[in-house]
């Protein structure tokens, strides 16, 4: 049996396109996605051809971050259990993979992005995001502490304070204004944000790699010693927030279309 492809790649000469593709959903990343998109990346860096990877995302949304369908349905299972405990393995792969990618990331952010969404984008090492976007990091609205790597950047680019408002609220804001507080580089018309990106990975591409490699995994190592002191205890209280009846509350309020009662437990 074939397995189904979440993450889709397309070559044009120097440039990798790498499209996270489940647009009937909005292209939430579960667990298949998780392995796909950093066994891409990986492979893409390891390609010396390729000087510049554009990663966006098929149809209307980016991401839309976790499946919400699938935590309500394991929620109290024993499914649910067994992915909480592999919850820091899998986010712990797939972020340390953007990070350790030599070859820059241009992240197309063409529609919405949010939670995990929002995460993937904000990690990418140059972004571009659509006018209209709907763009935030909104674990805790459903629940779960904002643990798979928003804890490590947001505060890097827009200061602890900034950041802790924006994750303790899972605050949603737009383009534009993510453009404007400098989470995200570049803003475009949605119909412009892929030429934008390509426009930025063609002018790199264009540049001597060495340089351009080495001077990104120079800056990245200071971020890296940011992630290697945050991430696991910020993904290890994600993974306990999974087990909470909170979480079961909040995903079930979100399929049911009502406002949830949450009650700290």
């Amino acid at each position: 049996m074939t397995e189904e492809r979440r993450v889709l790649v397309e070559r044009n000469g120097h440039i990798a396109t790498v499209i996270l593709n489940r647009p009937d959903q909005l292209n939430p990343v579960d667990h298949l996605m998780h392995v796909q998109l950093a066994d891409t990346l990986l492979e893409l860096s390891a390609d010396l051809d390729i000087r510049a990877i554009i990663l966006t995302g098929a149809g209307r949304a980016f991401s839309a971050g976790g499946d919400l369908k699938a935590m309500a349905a394991r929620f109290g299972t024993d499914a649910g259990r067994d992915h909480a405990l592999k919850v820091p393995a899998n986010a712990r792969r797939l972020i340390h993979a953007i990070f350790d990618v030599e070859t820059p990331i241009i992240g197309a952010i063409n529609g919405d992005a949010m939670g995990l969404g929002a995460t993937i984008a904000v990690c990418c090492d140059v972004s571009v995001i659509a006018e209209d976007a709907k763009f935030g990091d909104t674990h805790v609205r459903v629940g779960l502490v904002a643990g798979d790597g928003g804890a490590v950047v947001w505060p890097l680019l827009i200061g602890a304070n900034r950041a802790k408002d924006f994750l303790m609220r899972g605050k949603v804001i737009d383009g534009v204004e993510a453009e404007r507080l400098g989470i995200i580089n570049y803003v475009a018309p949605k119909d412009e944000v892929l030429a934008k990106a390509q426009e930025i990975a063609a002018d790199i591409a264009s540049l001597p790699p060495l340089a351009v490699r080495w001077s990104k995994a120079s800056v990245n190592k200071g971020v890296r010693a940011q992630l290697n002191e945050v991430f696991d205890l910020s993904i290890a209280y994600e993974a306990l927030t999974m087990l909470s009846a909170d979480h079961g509350e909040a995903a079930k309020a979100f399929l049911e279309r009502r406002k949830p009662e949450f009650r700290g437990r």
